[in-house]
């Protein structure tokens, strides 16, 4: 223990008041700071995405018209409800036909 904080602990300490208003300038210099920050990020805007442009582009084209066409087919069937109890119309082959049509043209964007 240091000499200092041995009297401190024996005598009180009073501080002079200019600490402190340096200290409430330097807080409110750093809250001005982080606001000016946060708005500079809203006025970043997120680009627009792609993807689900993309997406129908390549639903209506010829290389996936048979898959769509089924897929449609589905789904005016269970929405009249003359479908199976719990069928959700889930084509896995028209999604496969869509997402191996989108992905070259999406990462081709992207670059």
């Amino acid at each position: 223990m240091s000499i200092t904080e041995y009297l401190s602990s024996l005598f009180p300490v009073a501080h002079a008041d200019a600490p402190e208003e340096k200290e409430e300038e330097t807080k409110e210099e750093e809250s001005t700071e982080e606001t000016e920050e946060a708005a500079e990020e809203e006025e970043e805007e997120e680009p627009e995405d792609i993807l689900p442009a993309l997406r129908d582009e390549c639903a209506q084209s010829a290389k996936c018209a048979a898959a769509t066409k089924h897929f449609q087919h589905c789904e005016e069937k269970v929405n009249a409800g003359k479908g199976f109890p719990h069928e959700d119309c889930v084509e896995e082959f028209m999604m496969h036909c869509v997402d191996g049509c989108v992905a070259p043209k999406l990462f081709a964007k992207l670059k």
